[in-house]
């Protein structure tokens, strides 16, 4: 049995609520020496004390699971080459979280700062640091893609403004009619010069475009239900991040204003008890509640309320270059940063069959498995001959998880050789033998000799201790 070692955050836990460790130590019904013990990692977690603080402080067990550690292992490895060892990497990352995410902090804020070097010398070779779309992404991965203030504010509006299933939007207009006096008009996509919507606020007029379908409609007047009736709920959450940056201000703005309207139109108890009840068929839960097979799969990977979670998901989108617009995940799935993602992951594969589900079971280099769902979708906004965009959007959990999935049906899970070997990123990936690499592992040494060739297109140089 695996003992469980998670001291730093039972701390974390006890401060964030102000309590001393004598006072926890009297509720748990344990000596403050044992429980100085537990948050120094001197002692695993049992069961029954687990069980005693998830009771105390209103959280779930899996808020001490160490699936976030294969995240901030890859991030590590990105921060640190060839500076530690695998092994060093995981006992940091597992037992002190705090130091390690200071670490990757630290190493971001030298990012950003060489971007900003590379502006003033117009030195384009510097390291790039994040930028405002890597910073919002961030934001809503630290929180497991979850924001309680927001998601329970929404629910209580639905229940006042009656949200009905494919009804959504009437409530909506009255909504901005009858509270904010906002009339929605609904205009031809060239007449709003390519624009999908725009909110006058001297008219207090929203502009919607005819190319949007209904539930595209909804989220946007959700949204800006949102910034006109939340603003201050919204601005409080973006100073709390300490984020000074006008642009990602405003991109923050933009995401937590879309998250409550995806939680408006789809209220989390409910849509939560239908996703179980249809054992997480996206199909049947696109035409139940008429969305967007992304606007479902975004809202399925939001579900991690205390007390009353959903299956844990990751949440990606991609587009056929490879390129993630979208990361989002409850879990700890270890999205690459250092450019590129592992070609051997079904979410590429969907590209090959448009409108098709296509699954996989997908072992990562750490021997974590998660079982993959993946399908195109398509977007247009003219008539023949209008560009459109096509995207692969992922939707991904731990394999434990995955006996509560229609999509496991028939799929012997257990078949550790049957699992699909892929990596977060070859920069990062530790299968060094895959002959699909598209680059080499950071701070590696290849082994190359003129006189031979391998079919490993990255040979690599043996390591000697």
């Amino acid at each position: 049995m695996v003992k469980t070692f998670a001291g730093a955050r039972l701390r974390r836990l006890r401060e964030e609520h102000g309590v001393s460790q004598i006072e926890l130590a009297r509720r748990l019904g344990i000596s403050p020496s044992y429980l100085n013990q537990l948050e120094h990692d001197t002692r695993p977690l049992t069961v029954p004390v687990l069980i005693r603080i998830t009771e105390v402080f209103g959280v779930d067990t899996a808020y001490f699971a160490p699936h976030d550690t294969p995240r901030l292992v890859a991030e590590l490895r990105e921060a640190l080459p060839a500076r530690a060892t695998l092994p060093d990497l995981t006992e940091l990352a597992s037992r002190l979280p705090e130091v390690a995410e200071a670490v990757i902090d630290l190493y971001r804020r030298y990012r950003q700062t060489n971007d900003q070097l590379a502006e003033v010398v117009g030195d384009r070779e510097l390291v790039p640091g994040r930028s405002p779309h890597d910073q919002v992404s961030d934001f809503f991965y630290r929180r497991q893609n979850y924001v309680p203030d927001l998601d329970e504010a929404a629910e209580a509006l639905a229940v006042e403004i009656r949200i009905r299933r494919g009804e959504a939007r009437a409530a909506l207009t009255d909504r901005l009619a009858d509270r904010h006096g906002v009339r929605v008009v609904r205009q031809d996509t060239d007449a709003l010069a390519g624009e999908l919507h725009r909110y006058q606020p001297q008219s207090r007029t929203l502009h919607l475009s005819t190319s949007l379908r209904s539930g595209q409609e909804a989220i946007r007047m959700g949204a800006q239900i949102a910034l006109l009736e939340y603003a201050d709920v919204i601005d409080e959450i973006i100073e709390e991040e300490r984020i000074y940056d006008v642009q990602t201000q405003i991109l923050l703005r933009v995401g937590l204003a879309n998250y409550f309207a995806a939680a408006l139109i789809l209220p989390y108890r409910e849509f939560l008890d239908t996703a179980e009840a249809m054992r997480y068929d996206i199909e049947l839960l696109t035409n139940h509640f008429v969305m967007g097979w992304e606007s479902v799969c975004h809202r399925l990977s939001t579900l991690q309320r205390p007390r009353a979670r959903g299956v844990p998901f990751s949440f990606v989108r991609v587009d056929r270059a490879g390129n993630m617009s979208k990361r989002q995940s409850a879990t700890g799935f270890p999205f690459s940063r250092s450019g590129g993602t592992c070609p051997l992951w079904n979410v590429y594969e969907a590209f090959s069959a448009p409108g098709r589900v296509m699954t996989q079971v997908a072992a990562m280099p750490d021997g974590q498995r998660y079982l993959w769902i993946a399908r195109t979708v398509t977007r247009h906004h003219g008539g023949y001959g209008q560009p459109g965009k096509v995207f692969a959007i992922g939707l991904g959990c731990e394999l434990r998880h995955a006996g509560r999935l229609v999509y496991s049906a028939g799929r012997d899970l257990q078949a550790t050789g049957a699992a699909t070997p892929i990596g977060p990123g070859c920069k990062t990936c530790e299968r060094l033998t895959c002959p699909q690499r598209a680059a080499a592992p950071i701070g590696r040494r290849l082994d190359l000799d003129e006189n031979r060739s391998t079919f490993i297109p990255y040979p690599l140089k043996t390591e000697t201790p």
